[in-house]
């Protein structure tokens, strides 16, 4: 019989310390859904309403919304989540009009219960899975393998007529933090197959608000705000929904014509939506002026579900921090406030070009509801500026040759002659474009010249202004076409908005025609100024609108920077900053430009040429450019050591504009946290401040592969000043040796397929991963020839260090390195593998210059790590940041190939003396990356070794070849083939998530049953993290949900390739038992594992790391185990007390009563 011994109770009441979800004490919130099919039209209006024109007078909008013989049109069959009054289903909820095809809000606050009647009334089984709520296995509504069973998978899959109750509760480990807004945006949706199911349209929006903020009507209204408005962005694709064939068969005048898998027919059913209208179709967005609303966007879908909701107009206020633009991803929350100043009807847009071509924008009226006019007072300075469009010459590459490298641009297998090569069917790297030019006043004829602004190229001139101030721009338009100013970041009534479109009045927009003058009048109050959270200027942009998508690739786009009121100096320079850059990272598309025919005629070329290879020419007309300049061109980007420098990032173009700027050599500093790189999406803008300690010339590049090669980077010079004295005094000490080798393995991404063809139960040939996985058919299967970083005990390099349990999860990951802020790290580096590799780390200082040296196959080289401030936490990081380090020989295919790893730099003071840290309980570092084994150095030979026996029957340039080599892994694993992701309930746990690769590395994260807390200057709630290349951030989790969990990214093509793994949090009750078992059949086991880390107490073997924690739990135990004894002690103080009172009473009385007697 099992008995626990009393240490064993003394752990168990320890574990009992941890974090339990606390029991409700609130409402419980009942909601009744259905699910059911409908049709749905996403222009039921029938016309673009933005432009106000007619399917037949508008060619995009048809080639959408117009049915034909082989296209289904604007109507499709949908099924979604309908609201019911009560369990008969008979009462439908009415919903707002511009909810759409979402399902109802459900509401609920800290503390309460929220209960699901969910029936299906569909054709095929679907769920309801939430986002930022506690479940248990029974209300988790998501069908995976997690070796649960009977009533506990009932809610994986509710069949057609089946019902099921769901029951969420919200404890204080999922509330709102501090710093988050009232309430938090989340989703819920089915999770049978979440992609195919969120597509069909089973999506709804739901919200977790602090305690009292909602009211106790029927349903809830919040207290704290007068609106509340809730916008999905997603590119819908009906070829994913259930009923693709349905809506052929129903839509299309001949269905039998219909090709599924042609790319026209395909692209005509993404649906560019905003709850589910296009093209302005989205009805009834109201509001008053000075009254707040709440914007609660959220995103869903694919890669290409990259989305920049512009409010024109107005200005929102984003997790503490002041914009005018939301950034939403696949399942990204976002809760934006806004109390509107401006009346009118503005635009709703996602400025993302592909997507504001195809529909993605919709209308909201703001009416002054008030008699009294909003009090603005603006008393600073009016600013005043000049501003022409003129139409030049522009070179993409005036140098000749790459800045970088020495090469020339025309140089056959340079990379750079693809844009750069003139020929018959190439324009080469000089196109006719347009600029915004200053001049000195309204003549135009002196321009504004400074040798500071030779770096912003194609760029206008910097505007600038701080709060109070009004800015009045005169345009003067000397260009062939209408252009306009439309700004970011600043206010402007209607008569100066610098975008056409239908908002129901007289205004179409401030244009100018050719030769024409306007003025533009914009205004700066303090509700649209830096908050206290921002940095002391925000860097905003403008650019011409009267058409966004060929004025910008023209060239019209400039930088604004609005500042806090005394933050400029008297030469309208920003106040204590040393240096100021402005740099856009865009891929300009001259096919989208309005001079693609001059160009193509001033270069003379030759149509026959050019209609036998358009894929190639536009290819080569899109220019991944900084500022307008190609491979390193980019000029005048020079600083001393020791300089603060402002760096303004500015992002443009479309989907495939993500763009990581990586500062090589040093680290940059943004809203206070350290990083390497910053995240551009069209229409960002980002102010990151440096403050260069590693004296020499690095590039600035984006870090998607692709884009580098194809020219997108720059380089900047860091000079040892005279008289300049650089905050030089870090000491270092040297502490941590690392041994490393590079060796080549068999790597299988996924050596077990049962997890996944259970998942959807289906044959390998009709699983999702098949083309994946399957080495039929000329495909090489799961199996690859790879290189990885391995550690050593020594530098013999004869004994590899274990994996134990707290590395298993690595799986191609190099070690986890650490390192703390005044370490010195030394990589002793053994390359074992067949050609040179090396080892480079980002966000340290490494003691080469420029790239570190390559080892080749046999060498042992040792590199040399200084770690100062700047690569560790910055003021508003956690207590350690995440970089990483792998072979920088050449950094694509090298990483490719596997030779990558995870980096932790910690605050001083963070890491035990065995290395790990001392405020957390776990650490797991995941990459996700779709490993590209087509770019690996081992490719040919994996042909050899995997391929079919005749290897030259694989076409390497096969479509479907190379898609089966792009392994959508978690640490090198598919399909949940990652282990050792595995907790205990309360233990704190520190996740360093990573991302690498190319433009189509955007990873959501969504972990199941768990929440997070991340840092963006100040803690928020989470469930889902967003990575990009080359971005590196640190969640950190409380386990407090017992089970096995998903984990995955939630774009829907990655979900479907198999990038999801599970984690799994053990009960408090499975580590008492592993104790006690461990103590009762293996003591002479334990007597031989007693090591360094473990030592002896309560007859157990405790991790040091936990010591402290058990220490801390007996004493709090002692001390109220003190508090009763004295309780006690008091109550039998108090017991002898009174029984004493009793008997002097009585003894008092019993004198009385003689006295009486003898007075008788």
């Amino acid at each position: 019989m099992w008995a626990m011994e009393p240490g064993h109770l003394i752990w168990a009441l320890l574990l009992t310390q941890t974090s339990w979800p606390s029991l409700t004490d609130g409402a419980t919130r009942v909601y009744y859904l259905g699910i059911q099919d409908v049709q749905w039209n996403y222009a039921p209006k029938g016309r673009n309403v933005i432009m106000n024109q007619t399917l037949d007078n508008d060619t995009v909008a048809s080639s959408f919304l117009k049915s034909d013989k082989n296209r289904i049109g604007s109507s499709y069959k949908k099924t979604i989540y309908k609201e019911y009054r009560d369990g008969s289903y008979m009462d439908e909820m009415v919903q707002p009009a511009w909810l759409g095809f979402l399902g109802p809000v459900l509401q609920a606050e800290v503390g309460d219960v929220i209960l699901i009647h969910l029936k299906n009334f569909a054709t095929r089984p679907y769920t309801i899975h939430p986002h930022g709520v506690f479940y248990e296995k029974d209300s988790e509504g998501s069908l995976y393998p997690d070796g649960s069973s009977g009533q506990l998978k009932a809610d994986d899959s509710v069949p057609p007529g089946g019902s099921h109750i769901y029951n969420w509760t919200i404890p204080e480990g999922h509330a709102p933090t501090d710093a988050d807004p009232a309430c938090l945006t989340w989703i819920y949706h089915s999770h049978v197959d979440a992609p195919r199911d969120i597509a069909t349209g089973l999506i709804g929006p739901l919200i977790t608000c602090k305690r009292g903020t909602l009211d106790a009507n029927s349903p809830p209204q919040r207290k704290d705000v007068d609106n509340d408005f809730f916008l999905l962005f997603s590119v819908v694709d009906e070829n994913l929904s259930w009923h693709i064939d349905e809506n052929i068969v129903t839509y299309c005048s001949d269905p039998t014509s219909v090709d599924k898998e042609d790319e026209a027919f395909q692209e005509s059913n993404r649906m560019h939506a905003i709850n589910g209208f296009v093209f302005g179709n989205l009805p009834d967005l109201s509001m008053c002026t000075q009254k707040r609303v709440a914007w609660h966007l959220f995103g869903m879908g694919n890669e290409v579900d990259v989305h920049t909701a512009y409010f024109h107009g107005q200005i929102l206020t984003i997790r503490g921090h002041r914009t005018d633009v939301a950034h939403i991803f696949p399942a990204t929350f976002v809760t934006a406030e806004m109390v509107p100043q401006e009346p009118g009807t503005w635009l709703i847009s996602c400025q993302v070009n592909s997507h504001l071509r195809d529909g993605m924008q919709a209308l909201y009226k703001v009416n002054s509801c008030s008699m009294t006019p909003p009090m603005n007072q603006l008393t600073g300075k009016v600013r005043q500026y000049f501003i022409e469009a003129h139409e030049i010459l522009w070179d993409y590459g005036p140098m000749g040759h790459d800045g970088s490298t020495g090469k020339n641009l025309r140089e056959p297998g340079s990379g750079s002659d693809k844009f750069f090569q003139k020929s018959s069917s190439r324009i080469g790297g000089t196109y006719w474009k347009v600029r915004f030019e200053a001049f000195q006043d309204e003549t135009f004829q002196e321009k504004v010249q400074l040798e500071e602004n030779k770096h912003l190229g194609i760029l206008g001139p910097v505007i600038r202004a701080e709060v109070g101030d009004t800015i009045q721009v005169v345009f003067y338009n000397r260009a062939s076409q209408p252009f306009s100013i439309q700004p970011h970041g600043v206010f402007y009534e209607k008569d100066y908005e610098g975008t056409v479109y239908n908002d129901g009045s007289s205004y179409t927009g401030l244009v100018a025609k050719p030769f024409e003058k306007v003025t533009y009048r914009w205004t700066v109050p303090s509700h649209a100024g830096p908050t206290a959270q921002d940095p002391a200027c925000l860097t905003w942009m403008y650019f011409s609108a009267a058409d966004p998508i060929r004025d910008t690739n023209s060239g019209l786009v400039g930088p604004l920077l609005v500042c806090k009121t005394g933050a400029l100096g008297a030469d309208g320079k920003q106040k204590g900053v040393d240096k100021e850059f402005f740099l856009l990272f865009t891929v300009l598309d001259e096919n989208k430009s309005w001079y693609s025919n001059a160009n193509q005629a001033a270069a003379m070329l030759d149509s026959r040429l050019l209609s036998e290879d358009v894929k190639g020419f536009q290819d080569s007309n899109r220019m991944h450019a900084i500022n307008g300049f190609l491979f390193s061109n980019l000029p005048s980007l020079d600083m001393c050591k020791g300089d603060t420098v402002a760096w303004h990032l500015l992002g443009l173009g479309t989907e495939t504009d993500v763009h990581g700027v990586m500062f090589q050599g040093n680290t940059v500093k943004l809203q206070g946290m350290r990083k390497s790189a910053a995240m551009l999406f069209p229409h960002t803008f980002v102010m990151a401040i440096m403050q260069p300690d590693n004296p020499g010339m690095f590039e600035i590049y984006c870090q998607a592969g692709s884009h580098r090669e194809s020219g997108m980077k720059a380089v900047y010079n860091v000079s040892q000043c005279p008289g300049r004295q650089a905050n030089d005094h870090q000491r270092y000490q040297a502490s941590r040796i690392y041994y490393i080798m590079a060796e080549e393995v068999e790597w299988d991404y996924c050596p077990d397929r049962s997890w996944e063809l259970e998942w959807h139960n289906q044959s390998e040939k009709d699983s999702y991963g098949h083309i994946f996985l399957s080495n039929q058919n000329g495909l090489l299967g799961s199996r690859y020839k790879k290189a990885v970083f391995r550690e050593y005990t020594d530098g013999t390099f004869k004994i590899p260090q274990p994996r134990t349990g707290p590395e298993e999860h690595l799986g191609i990951l190099g070690p986890l390195l650490r390192g703390e802020v005044g370490d010195i790290i030394t990589v002793v580096f053994k390359n074992n593998a067949s050609r040179p590799y090396s080892v480079h780390a980002h966000g340290v200082l490494e003691s080469s210059t420029g790239w570190p040296l390559a080892a080749a196959p046999g060498e042992v080289l040792t590199y040399q790590w200084n770690i100062p401030e700047r690569s560790g936490p910055g003021p508003n990081d956690s207590a350690c940041v995440s970089w990483i380090y792998y072979s920088a020989v050449d950094p694509m295919k090298d990483m490719y190939s596997g030779l990558i790893g995870p980096l932790t730099i910690c605050r001083k003071g963070t890491l035990e003396p065995y290395g790990g840290r001392n405020d957390m309980d776990r650490e797991f570092a995941l990459l996700f990356l779709i490993f590209d084994e087509n770019q690996s150095w081992y490719l040919e030979e994996n042909v050899a070794t995997y391929g079919p026996q005749e290897s030259g029957r694989v076409n390497l340039q096969d479509e479907a070849f190379l898609e089966s080599n792009k392994m959508h892994a978690i640490n090198g694993k598919l399909y949940s083939n990652l282990r050792g992701l595995t907790m205990y309930q309360g233990e704190r746990v520190a996740w360093y998530m990573l991302a690498m690769g190319q433009d189509i590395d955007l990873h959501t994260v969504h972990f199941h049953a768990e929440s997070f807390l991340y840092r963006n200057g100040e803690s928020y709630r989470a469930d889902v993290v967003d990575l990009f290349p080359g971005t590196f951030e640190v969640v950190e989790m409380v386990a407090s949900n017992p089970g096995t969990w998903l984990m995955h990214c939630h774009v829907s093509d990655h979900v479907h390739a198999g990038m999801e793994t599970l984690f799994t949090v053990l009960s408090q009750r499975e580590r008492v038992s592993t104790i006690t078992i461990t103590k009762e059949i293996g003591k002479a086991t334990i007597l031989r594992d007693i090591g360094e880390d473990n030592v002896r107490m309560l007859g157990m073997q405790i991790p040091v790391k936990n010591i402290e924690m058990l220490a801390s739990v007996l004493i709090v135990m002692s001390v109220i185990l003190l508090l009763i004894a004295l309780a006690l002690s008091g109550v039998v103080w108090y017991q002898h007390r009174q029984r004493k009172l009793r008997r002097n009473r009585r003894s008092i009385l019993d004198d009385s009563f003689k006295l009486l007697s003898l007075k008788q």
